[in-house]
């Protein structure tokens, strides 16, 4: 928790900079100086970074692979055991955040190989572990091409862990 003085300066250092135009220092660093004679700013180059590095979505990733891989949209919700409202909202809104147990039950929908479906859940912003056991059962399903949910649930139940869905 912040103390009350902590709190205090902060909100006088913000209201003075608020207040004054800030004041080139000849003791300032170059890149201070350089932001203050309008050199690029740091968000122009964050800006740059996240516009060379960004990828797709998950949605994005996700479409794209139902199309590229010819199934239907109902074939791979209910392969996946999720219900059309949940899938709706994943093909219609942009910013909707999937769960990892969503976006693995989807990748085995698409019959996804390993590889194929740790890119498709780190567009989620997932991974499977190497360390976790349950991760283990996922990533044995992917790579010995068991895509059957039924089978993947009974797989981690025989472990005593909690299914996919359901």
């Amino acid at each position: 928790m912040l103390d009350s003085h902590f709190l205090k300066e902060l909100k006088e250092y913000v209201h003075f900079h608020q207040e004054e135009p800030p004041q080139i220092d000849v003791c300032e660093s170059s890149y201070e100086l350089d932001y203050k004679l309008g050199a690029p700013s740091p968000n122009s180059e964050l800006e740059d970074f996240i516009s060379i590095n960004e990828q797709p979505s998950f949605r994005q990733e996700l479409l794209g692979l139902i199309d590229e891989k010819g199934f239907t949209d109902p074939e791979v919700y209910k392969k996946a055991g999720i219900d059309r409202k949940h899938f709706s909202k994943i093909r219609s809104k942009p910013d909707y955040r999937v769960g990892r147990n969503t976006a693995i039950a989807l990748a085995l929908a698409l019959e996804m190989g390993i590889e194929e479906a740790e890119h498709l859940l780190a567009a989620a912003g997932y991974s499977l572990s190497f360390s976790d056991t349950y991760d283990l059962v996922i990533r044995f399903c992917l790579e010995k091409e068991i895509h059957d949910l039924d089978y993947v649930n009974q797989a981690l139940d025989s472990l005593s862990l909690k299914p996919l869905t359901g």
